[in-house]
C-alpha cells in the first residue's frame, strides 16, 4: 500500500507546529505536533517519522506532554525518550504505552507501529519555562484524553476533543455523552487561542467548541426521539447519517456513524 504523505511546519501566535498528512484511496488523515515554551505537545505518527523526527530534533523543548495515547499522537515518543526527553501522559494507560502497540492493522498502515515508551503520570498542573499549565481531563474520545491550558497565555490545546464541529462517525469505544461533558468542562475555563491536533489553530476557538457541544446535544435529542418512536439503531443511523465514508470500509467498522447512535443509547440506559 503506497501512502501519499505531506508535511509542513510553521509558527502561529508563538506556537511552532508540524503537520503531517497521510492519504490513500479517498481516506486522508492528518495530525499536528506543537512546541511552545519548552513543551512538546504530541509527537506525530510513526508512519511520518521521516518528517516529524527531524522537525522535533530541530526544536528546543525539555518535556513532552501527550494529550492521549493514540498512535498518531504518541508515534514518536519512543524516539524522543531515547534522546533523553521525559514523556508525560495521563496515568490510566501508562502500562499500555510501555508495551508493543496493540491496535488494528489498518491503523498501523496509516499511522505506523508505535514503539513502546516509558511515560510518567501527568499531575493536575505542570510548569514550563514561563508558565503554569492546567491539565483538564477530557475523556470521551479516549479514556486518558486531556486538554492543556497555558494559564499565562490563555492558549488551550485540545488534542482530539474538537477535530470538527459536526461529528459524522466515531471509533467503536468512544462516548458521545462523555465528549459532551468534556466540551462543557473546557468551556467553563477562560482561554483565548484553541489548538486542535487535527484542525490546527481554530478561528474563534470558543465559538467552535460551543458549536460542537450544541451540535452533539441536538443530535443526542434527535436520537432519543427516534428511539422512543421505535426505530432501531440501524434505522436511526440510516436516517441521520446518509453519507458513508471510506474509513468505515477500511477500518472494518471500527469507525462508523452507527457508533454515535449506540454510544448515546447506551448512556441513556
Amino acid at each position: 500500500m503506497l501512502l501519499k504523505k505531506h508535511f509542513e511546519q510553521g509558527t502561529v501566535n508563538g506556537v511552532t507546529y508540524g503537520n503531517g498528512t497521510v492519504a490513500f484511496q479517498g481516506v486522508k488523515l492528518n495530525v499536528y505536533s506543537y512546541i511552545v515554551d519548552g513543551v512538546c505537545i504530541d509527537t506525530g505518527a510513526q508512519s511520518l517519522r521521516k518528517a516529524f523526527q527531524p522537525f522535533l530534533t530541530e526544536q528546543s523543548f525539555e518535556q513532552v506532554v501527550l494529550t492521549h495515547h493514540h498512535e498518531d499522537h504518541s508515534g514518536n515518543a519512543a524516539f524522543l525518550q531515547q534522546r533523553g526527553v521525559p514523556i508525560y501522559i495521563e496515568e490510566s494507560l501508562i502500562k499500555e504505552c510501555s508495551e508493543k502497540a496493540a491496535y488494528p492493522f489498518y491503523r498501523k498502515v496509516f499511522w505506523g507501529a508505535r514503539k513502546p515508551f516509558q511515560a510518567q503520570p501527568l499531575a493536575s498542573t505542570f510548569t514550563s519555562k514561563s508558565a503554569t499549565w492546567e491539565v483538564i481531563p477530557t475523556p470521551g474520545h479516549a479514556i486518558d484524553h486531556v486538554s492543556l491550558l497555558n494559564k499565562e497565555t490563555g492558549q488551550l490545546f485540545t488534542g482530539d476533543l474538537y477535530v470538527m464541529t459536526k461529528t459524522r462517525l466515531i471509533l467503536r469505544n468512544e462516548s458521545i455523552p462523555t465528549i459532551i461533558q468534556s466540551l462543557q468542562k473546557v468551556l467553563a475555563y477562560d482561554f483565548e487561542d484553541v489548538f486542535c491536533c487535527h484542525g490546527g489553530l481554530l478561528t474563534d476557538g470558543r465559538k467552535a467548541l460551543q458549536a460542537k457541544a450544541d451540535y452533539l446535544l441536538t443530535l443526542q435529542e434527535r436520537i432519543f426521539s427516534l428511539h422512543m418512536q421505535g426505530l432501531s439503531v440501524k434505522e436511526i443511523d440510516q436516517q441521520l447519517f446518509l453519507k458513508k465514508y471510506p474509513i468505515t470500509r477500511f477500518s472494518r467498522g471500527e469507525w462508523d456513524s452507527q457508533h454515535i447512535v449506540t454510544s448515546i443509547l447506551k448512556d441513556a440506559k
